[in-house]
């Protein structure tokens, strides 16, 4: 078993135990973690952990949907740092969380980004009021300045993926060398700007409910 599916594996097991005690109320995980962490995947194992081990009803809901589109950033002068804390609709990321856990209306559509074009697809996946625990994974869902801060409180259980800072840099080059990047632009994006963010979200993040490690370069 790999380092991944033990850590899907605790995750999901807390969260069933969370939501029985809950009385089976809507539960709101968090997973967050550095750029290249593993955050997504383990958060995607723990959504179907959940469904194929007890038949509760999850959803996945990435916050990366939040970025500001291309345009926009262009016009802030950030386009070269996307990705960083300031290039997300945080308020609006903030209001779908509050949304969500309300559980008021029939079903949501909830933003998807794209990777493969770099842009949010909006309404890019529902998540109906039958889903019973909802996963959200992201880089800076426990990040501590405002108006950040004010996430921490809507989840009912916070998770951490650390990983070092080698194994970060490595795993980084990796993803942008899978879509086609020469390595002068892969250097720049990976040391001017994800692994920068990456080591400011593991420095200033609150601390989670359950801090797990992720090693290794995968």
């Amino acid at each position: 078993m790999t380092i991944i599916e033990d850590n899907a594996r605790e995750i999901a097991s807390l969260a069933m135990k969370r939501f029985s005690d809950n009385q089976r109320q809507r539960l709101m995980i968090a997973i967050a973690g550095a750029p290249g962490s593993g955050k997504s995947t383990i958060a995607e194992r723990v959504v179907n952990l959940i469904i194929s081990e007890s038949g509760i009803a999850a959803a996945l809901f990435p916050m990366d949907g939040y970025h500001y589109d291309d345009a926009v950033l262009e016009a802030m002068g950030r386009r070269a740092f996307k990705g960083a804390i300031d290039t997300f609709d945080v308020h609006g990321l903030r209001h779908m969380l509050e949304r969500l856990k309300a559980n008021e209306d029939d079903v949501i559509a909830i933003p998807v980004f794209d990777r493969s074009i770099e842009i949010a697809r909006a309404g890019g996946r529902l998540v109906p009021q039958s889903v019973e625990i909802i996963v959200c994974e992201g880089n800076y869902l426990l990040a501590k300045q405002s108006p950040w801060d004010r996430l921490k409180s809507i989840f009912d259980f916070t998770v951490f993926v650390d990983v070092e800072e080698d194994d970060l840099r490595e795993r980084l080059r990796a993803r942008w060398r899978g879509f086609g990047l020469d390595e002068a632009e892969m250097d720049r994006k990976v040391e001017e700007n994800d692994l920068p963010n990456g080591i400011f979200i593991m420095k200033t993040a609150a601390e989670p409910d359950l801090r797990l490690k992720n090693p290794g370069r995968e």
